[in-house]
């Protein structure tokens, strides 16, 4: 079952001879389920790629649709709501609110729409993760790994459709990246979750079992495990 479809992806900055392609005619779908990692160098284009997936930024020109909805008609408050519904996003920097408890950070999508947890999820999520005996803890209380998995947590709590992750191993060391590659795993296999792992690591790429690379705005390739081209 297709979860996204991205139709002709453009994004252009800048006019004249500030005119810059960072996407140029960007076809994706994924179905639900797949883990996903997108990789290319610095520059060029995963990260707004992924910020366009997320309803953070819109396309120049193009479709984005996720479970149905084409998030690029979507207006500011559309966008925050379905992004906040929908999209768990992930990134290198955890962006946790230092003066709420970790149990609050993460239900604070659902807070901010008044839903009460699913307590039995909520159990599943943060005891996978590692973090069930963090709950009252503050973030700075906290190490770099742990705060990750908050966030991750965080994420996950909407059952979004989909959870980007923008080098979300980034800001660790290796053996904290290995247990934040594993946890996403996890998560993909045990809860069904989609996940689009933006990196430039190629070692993390290839946990996926899709990789999709980016160059110049385009995509060049896009192979399953096991070498069969998608593209």
């Amino acid at each position: 079952m297709e979860i996204l479809r991205c139709e002709g992806i453009k994004k252009i900055y800048g006019t004249g001879n500030n005119r810059v392609a960072a996407l140029q005619k960007v076809d994706l779908s994924v179905e639900k389920g797949e883990f996903v990692a997108i990789v290319g160098a610095s520059g060029s284009g995963k990260s707004t790629l992924l910020h366009i997936l997320g309803s953070v930024d819109k396309p120049t020109e193009g479709k984005v649709i996720i479970e149905g909805t084409d998030i690029s008609t979507l207006n500011q408050t559309g966008a925050a709501i379905f992004r906040r519904r929908k999209v768990g996003l992930v990134y290198q920097f955890y962006n946790l609110i230092p003066t709420l408890t970790i149990r609050k950070n993460i239900l604070m999508p659902l807070l901010l729409d008044k839903k009460k947890p699913n307590q039995e999820y909520f159990e599943q999520v943060v005891s996978s993760l590692g973090i069930a005996d963090k709950l009252e803890s503050l973030p700075n209380q906290l190490s770099g790994g742990q705060q990750q998995r908050a966030a991750i947590a965080r994420s996950l709590i909407y059952r979004p459709a989909l959870l980007l992750a923008d080098e979300p191993t980034g800001n660790l060391d290796q053996k904290n990246s290995r247990e934040i590659i594993d946890m996403l795993k996890l998560s993909n296999r045990n809860l069904k979750q989609t996940i689009l792992l933006i990196t430039h690591d190629e070692k993390i790429a290839l946990e996926a079992d899709r990789i999709v690379t980016i160059e110049d705005g385009q995509i060049i390739s896009d192979e399953k495990k096991g070498g069969k081209s998608l593209s």
